[in-house]
């Protein structure tokens, strides 16, 4: 059979089939902190439904109850590392501003 009048093949792929972040035995629940921080990023945003394969009913339960937690002070807001320092050109001198007038 000539290239050209060869039907058209899909090239078969085999993928491995992701096991979802949530089984259905697990509870959404703001006192399940294992499950909340596996979908909260390094600097404590939550992350998107397409990056954690959720469903859209599992995306609000879980926004929901991260949020929960928040609020109750069992997760904090921001999660950053280092505190915020000032620097020398940000510090303000008090006599700067006397000397302008």
């Amino acid at each position: 059979m000539d290239k050209s009048k060869r039907p058209f093949l899909k090239s078969k792929r085999f993928f491995r089939r992701r096991l979802p972040p949530i089984q259905s035995g697990d509870r959404i629940d703001y006192r399940n902190m294992s499950l909340i921080s596996r979908f909260i990023s390094e600097q404590g945003k939550i992350l998107s439904r397409r990056v954690n394969r959720l469903t859209l009913k599992q995306q609000r339960l879980i926004t929901i109850a991260i949020k929960q937690a928040r609020i109750l002070s069992s997760l904090p807001f921001l999660n950053n590392e280092k505190q915020f320092e000032r620097t020398e050109s940000t510090t303000r001198t008090p006599g700067l501003s006397a000397r302008n007038r």
